[in-house]
């Protein structure tokens, strides 16, 4: 009896978690064995990470557990820190305890990207990135606990520090999730009495001399007229100097404080790529062929952010490191893994670009279809339409609809849960009161 065929697939983002649902309702009983690694048992949807850090969707509801929709595969929680595409093996760190070498037939490597970053003082302690659903969860709590201080101190100097906003970075993330946090906070301060809109400073920080460039100029001029509007300074061709202990220092000789930096400044393949012994381009990224094959290496697959796959529309040009040409690699990934174990011939992939979608806020949007431009509520609709089709599982696309639902007839929830991140405070204060306290037994 042949023994099945090892599949390993490295990263549960996008393409890692789309290749194995796609492989566990192709491959046939007892053909492969897929083994799925992941640091998290879950996959986060990032186009939704604005709408939950604003409230408007519950968190839970914009991630997807790679257990329950990937139950035909194995799921191991942990880093992969090392690829042998020679041996076959790939070393894998677990959260506690030794970690494990991993043998493999057929490997898929999909560990995604990080944030890009510079070496800018400061930033490494005052920054927060926002590609995790902990980061915008974090960073929802943060606003409003500002907001609880502004509202409760007295000293003018901490008040302003504390309803000042820095976003660095005016691509998808920091745009979106500005303007979410932005119409958030604004809404808001209904409940504070002595904070009004405008004593808030939000403040958008671009190197380059336009925001949004997905959407093409014309309607990124008109989302840049759009924030300004509202009263968001928008400073293009601008660069954060230093960000020490909140002081913001910007090249244009802007100095201020700051409680809130998100760093949304672009991203980079995941450090992996340098340990694992395949080919890589200028960009850092793994060199492939159309078909999603690693060069020199036809056992291996790879598609993603992490991978520099050639545009077939675009000759000479390389696919954009975004969703859209993840979720769609992953399909054609998937199809070609099949292909590979029944002997069949490969397809390349080929995708032409659809267009863009960004939410600014509740019931504002700007977005790019097909070369087709819609601003304010029609594209604010249209991201929402074309996301809930994209969020995996019919659970999730009920939970988020229902979310959506309730949002037209109640308030969003403006409560801050900040102590979520440190659970032990109020039990660590309790056990050192009651040292201090002498015992009446």
């Amino acid at each position: 009896m042949t023994a099945p065929v090892r599949i390993l697939i490295v990263g549960g983002g996008y393409v890692g978690m789309y290749v194995a649902l796609r492989l566990q309702r192709k491959l046939r009983r007892g053909e492969a064995r897929i083994t799925v690694v992941n640091i998290d048992s879950y996959m986060t949807y990032q186009p939704f990470l604005p709408e939950a850090a604003a409230g408007n969707v519950e968190a839970r509801h914009v991630v997807v557990s790679l257990r329950r929709v990937l139950n035909k595969c194995e799921i191991l929680n942990g880093w992969v820190v090392g690829v042998d595409p020679v041996a076959r093996t790939a070393d894998l760190c677990l959260h506690q305890g030794p970690g494990r070498t991993l043998e493999y037939d057929i490997l898929v490597f999909a560990p995604g990207s990080i944030s890009r970053t510079l070496p800018i003082p400061g930033l490494a302690e005052s920054g927060i990135g926002f590609k995790s659903v902990e980061e915008a969860i974090h960073l929802r709590d943060h606003v409003l606990a500002q907001l609880d201080l502004a509202e409760s101190t007295t000293d003018r100097s901490v008040r302003a520090k504390a309803l000042s906003f820095v976003f660095v970075g005016a691509g998808y993330a920091g745009v979106e999730a500005l303007a979410e946090l932005e119409d958030m906070a604004r809404d808001v301060c209904r409940y504070y009495p002595t904070v009004d809109p405008g004593d808030m400073r939000w403040l958008l920080v671009e190197a380059t001399d336009r925001i949004l460039p997905e959407v093409g100029p014309e309607m990124g001029r008109w989302t840049l007229e759009q924030l300004r509007g509202r009263g968001i300074d928008v400073r293009l061709g601008t660069r954060l100097n230093s960000a020490v202990d909140g002081h913001i220092v910007l090249d244009d000789g802007t100095e201020f404080d700051a409680d809130t930096l998100v760093w949304t400044a672009g991203v980079k393949p995941n450090p992996l790529v340098h340990t694992s012994g395949l080919p890589l381009d200028d960009k850092s990224r793994v060199k492939a062929s159309a078909d999603l094959i690693v060069e020199g290496f036809p056992h291996v697959f790879t598609a993603g952010d992490c991978a520099a796959v050639p545009d077939l529309t675009k000759p000479g040009e390389m696919c954009a490191p975004n969703a859209q040409n993840a979720v769609r690699q992953a399909r054609t990934l998937a199809d070609n893994v099949v292909a590979t174990l029944r002997g069949r011939a490969r397809r390349p992939y080929r995708h032409a670009y659809a267009g863009s979608v960004a939410t600014l806020g509740l019931h504002k949007g700007v977005a790019q279809i097909y070369g087709r431009k819609l601003r304010g509520l029609p594209a604010w609709f249209m991201h929402r339409t074309y996301h809930l089709s994209r969020i995996p599982t019919v659970n999730k696309k009920v939970r988020v609809l229902t979310d959506w639902t309730l949002g037209l007839f109640f308030k969003r929830e403006t409560v801050s849960l900040g102590a979520i991140s440190d659970p032990r405070q109020e039990f660590e204060l309790a056990i050192r009161t009651e040292a201090r306290v002498p015992s009446s037994r």
